[in-house]
């Protein structure tokens, strides 16, 4: 049975045995947090139950590396989603350890592309359409430092309201231990 044969036959038994009902809320985020994390599948639960969230309690945006590297692009779109249309009053920037985003390379990114049937003509027009695939496929060189960026890049946001706190730690991946890297109750405002 493939992958998406058993995730429809399991959900027609999840709709029917009616097991959504222990999950039904509203949109909006009961602890009013927004959390941005990586798509690591070990944080799937963990980060949840180490942060003791519940559904509904958060906004939770998951991309490679809890990275926000245009600051106008969807993930700071819903970051300011979640903080003028669904009442979020804070912001935390969640890495981990052992984040593959910290030994990204990205030669071995374009050549895994040529392996899988990328063309060098595909690759050679978008680095000829100003598109820095090197620089773009770029991760950090540790996981805090990747934090720090991303909390910067949202605090300075022109569009973010000053007393919104941002806030950035790490999470071990395998224990759930958080660090707090950055407390934005420190400096809440932004220039």
């Amino acid at each position: 049975m493939s992958q998406i044969e058993t995730i429809m036959e399991h959900n027609r038994k999840f709709v029917t045995e009616k097991e959504y009902e222990a999950y039904i809320t509203d949109k909006f985020p009961d602890k009013k947090i927004a959390i941005v994390t990586c798509m690591d599948t070990r944080l799937v639960e963990l980060l949840p139950k180490a942060m003791n969230l519940r559904n509904g309690d958060a906004k939770i945006i998951k991309n490679a590396g809890a990275v926000i590297s245009q600051p106008f692009g969807s993930v700071m779109r819903s970051l300011l989603l979640a903080i003028y249309e669904l009442q979020a009053e804070e912001v935390f920037i969640v890495g981990h350890t052992g984040c593959g985003m910290a030994s990204l390379n990205s030669e071995h990114m374009i050549n895994e592309m040529r392996e899988r049937g990328i063309s060098d003509d595909v690759l050679s027009t978008l680095e000829n359409s100003g598109i820095r695939l090197r620089k773009w496929l770029r991760g950090f060189s540790n996981e805090k430092e990747g934090i720090i960026h991303t909390v910067e890049i949202v605090k300075k946001h022109p569009l973010l309201p000053s007393n919104i706190p941002v806030h950035g730690m790490l999470i071990d991946s395998m224990t759930g231990e958080l660090e707090l890297v950055v407390d934005g109750r420190e400096n809440s405002s932004h220039s």
